[in-house]
């Protein structure tokens, strides 16, 4: 296993800040609509990535962590035909042109609501930290534009897209990695049951259309969102997946609280020991990247970037720190 980002960026000084850091694994995306993408966008992304001595191990497919309001594809997860087969094909044809130009998984979400969140709260040194506090929260907000969905429903619908695109994944070679639900609310807010807001749901998802390229981008912050007691709790489900190798990509964050109360934080002060952890990562045999996803808001001239620097270094030093052979970029771009 080793670092990894799939945080956007900003120029190409940011590809070779990342050669320079030591994060040459990424998921990264082509400029555009994904529905627009060709062959030719990836391919040519993938190779001005490997110019800065970078491989691209992911690309996000047009499903992402957004409310249906704001998705590329909101038919796949409304069950409205024909522009959900239409979604559909679409998708496939991405995995199809991702396994033809050597890119190896993809990213995605079953997403209806987003990411609820309460108000922003102060964290380490008066950084501005994502929160959701139950208590706080709207508990009878309406719901969106898919209206209430039953749980059948959700799993009819979740059931229609993998019975079409894992088929495409296996013939290409290319991994699916799935978001769980971020975070755990109680059933029916929204007017929706967030159905891979739990372990158990995420295992009965993992287990339907079961393939070697069907599995997870387990969000270690969001698993530990949907327990009681995540630093207890957290290595076990990491166990289950990763010993049937159904991790695929891993976001490497932590969180001070637990279901329905918490706060998220940079890696070294929340409530999962990240020395602990990556030794489990490492007994079940994990090997693809674990990156942050998430980050407080700090101050400085470079915020974002100061805060993920810091994540990667500390990522490497436990790399380090249990014999995982470190990866060196290979550049044949200049500064």
């Amino acid at each position: 296993m080793y670092v990894g980002t799939q945080v956007g960026a900003r120029s190409d000084s940011d590809f070779e800040q990342w050669a320079q850091l030591g994060v040459v694994n990424v998921c990264s995306d082509p400029a555009g609509n994904p529905h627009e993408w060709t062959k030719d966008d990836l391919a040519r992304h993938k190779e001005k990535l490997n110019s800065y001595g970078i491989e691209l191990d992911m690309v996000q497919i047009p499903l992402s962590s957004t409310p249906l309001e704001k998705s590329q594809s909101p038919n796949i997860m409304l069950g409205k035909n024909p522009e959900r087969d239409r979604e559909i094909e679409s998708v496939q044809n991405i995995i199809r042109m991702c396994g033809d130009v050597g890119i190896p998984a993809v990213k995605y979400n079953m997403n209806i609501i987003g990411i609820p969140r309460s108000e922003r709260e102060l964290g380490r040194g008066g950084s501005s930290n994502s929160t959701f506090r139950w208590a706080k929260m709207d508990q009878d907000a309406p719901p969106g534009i898919a209206g209430v969905v039953g749980v059948d429903e959700n799993w009819d619908r979740i059931d229609y897209f993998l019975e079409r695109v894992v088929p495409a994944a296996e013939s290409a070679k290319v991994r699916m990695a799935c978001h769980p639900h971020d975070p755990f609310t109680p059933d029916g807010y929204m007017g929706v049951t967030r159905l891979l807001g739990t372990v158990e749901g995420m295992k009965k998802f993992v287990q339907m259309h079961e393939s070697p390229y069907h599995g997870l981008n387990f969000c270690q912050g969001t698993v530990t969102e949907m327990l009681d007691d995540p630093g207890e709790e957290i290595a076990d489900v990491i166990r289950w997946f990763g010993t049937r190798e159904k991790i695929f990509n891993v976001h490497f964050r932590n969180i001070r609280g637990h279901k329905l109360d918490f706060m998220e934080s940079f890696p070294d002060e929340g409530s999962i020991d990240f020395v602990k952890t990556i030794k489990v990562y490492q007994e079940v045999g994990y090997k693809y990247m674990l990156m942050p996803d998430h980050v407080p808001h700090i101050s400085g001239d470079d915020p974002q970037g100061t805060a993920f620097a810091f994540c990667y270094g500390y990522i490497t030093a436990l790399l380090q720190s249990i014999g995982e052979p470190r990866k060196q970029a290979w550049v044949t771009k200049g500064p």
